[in-house]
């Protein structure tokens, strides 16, 4: 399905915490990542193809320990629009494992004004017939 986005990465030495687990920092970068890669495969489908977003809130949940070597897989989807806020899940998984997941909102920024832009509340019905 197009409104979903995915990716593997193996966790790396430069991931970790004086723990030697991946970092909670790490875990933000990788959802603002996977956010922006998947907004950059889709945008020229959307309403809004000359706009980005911006997170304005952010919330994540860790469920179990990730160490040097393991791989994740990283999902995204949007979910539906709340006013002028799109909410986006992140979730991460260690074979079938969750062991984080994220629930974070943006702001779409108009590219021009660099004002938040409201966005429609089907917009993401484009992204369905991808």
């Amino acid at each position: 399905m197009y409104l979903i986005h995915s990716k593997i990465i193996e966790v790396e030495e430069e991931h970790l915490d004086e723990f030697n687990h991946v970092n909670n920092v790490q875990y933000v970068q990788w959802v603002e990542e996977i956010a922006k890669e998947h907004w950059e495969l889709v945008k020229a489908d959307t309403p809004y193809p000359n706009d980005y977003w911006v997170m304005a809130d952010h919330h994540i949940q860790y469920r179990k320990q990730v160490y040097k070597g393991d791989d994740l897989k990283i999902l995204t989807y949007p979910q539906n629009p709340e006013g002028i806020r799109q909410p986006r899940k992140v979730e991460f998984y260690r074979g079938d494992e969750l062991v984080a997941d994220s629930r974070t909102l943006w702001v779409l920024i108009d590219n021009e004004s660099n004002k938040i832009k409201r966005i429609a509340e089907n917009w993401l019905e484009t992204l369905k017939k991808g």
